[in-house]
C-alpha cells in the first residue's frame, strides 16, 4: 500500500523518526542534529509520511539564526526501502509550495538535481553567503529575486 500524505508528526514519534533518520543515513549525525535542534527549540515544524509499517519519509523546518524569519529544511529523510518512488520529491515540493505561499523563505543545502524537480530555485540562492557549499544551496519561497544575505544556521549545525 503506498504511503498517505504527509502530516505533521505527533508527540511519541520521535523514536521512530530517529530509527528512519539512521537507516537512511547510515549513520547517527542527522538523528543527533534533529535532537539538538529540538532540545534548543530551534525547529519551526516536522512533517512525516506515514505508511503502513511506520513513518517512511521525514523532514526538518529549523529557525535560521539569519536572515531573521527564515528556515532552513533540513534534514529529508525517506526509508530506504520507500527511495525512488518520488515520495522525497512530493514532500519536499510540498515544503516548496507552502514557502511560496505563506511568504516564508525556505532555504535548503543539498544535490541541487534532486530539490530543483521539488521547486527550490539554485539561481535563486546565488548571492547567499554561507559557510557550506554555496553551489548546493537551493532556495524557495516569494518572489523571484536572488537575495543576497548572509545565512546563519542555528549552532545545532555546527560540525554536521
Amino acid at each position: 500500500m503506498p504511503p498517505s500524505f504527509q502530516r505533521p508528526m505527533n508527540p511519541g514519534e520521535e523514536a521512530v523518526v530517529e530509527r528512519l533518520l539512521q537507516r537512511a543515513f547510515k549513520g547517527s549525525d542527522e538523528a543527533r542534529l534533529v535532537r539538538s535542534l529540538r532540545k534548543s527549540r530551534q525547529i519551526a515544524g516536522e512533517m512525516v509520511v506515514p505508511g503502513e509499517a511506520g513513518i517512511v519519509g521525514y523532514y526538518a523546518l529549523s529557525k535560521m539564526v539569519e536572515p531573521k524569519g527564515w528556515l532552513a529544511l533540513a534534514p529529508v529523510a525517506i526509508d530506504p526501502d520507500w527511495q525512488g518512488r518520488g515520495i522525497g520529491r512530493r514532500m519536499v515540493g510540498m515544503a516548496a509550495e507552502w514557502a511560496r505561499l505563506s511568504r516564508t523563505m525556505i532555504v535548503v543545502l543539498g544535490a541541487v538535481p534532486f530539490y530543483r524537480k521539488a521547486g527550490f530555485k539554485a539561481a535563486r540562492a546565488a548571492k547567499l553567503v554561507s559557510g557550506y557549499p554555496v553551489d548546493h544551496l537551493l532556495l524557495a519561497g516569494p518572489g523571484d529575486d536572488a537575495p543576497a544575505k548572509a545565512l546563519v544556521y542555528p549552532p545545532s549545525f555546527d560540525g554536521i
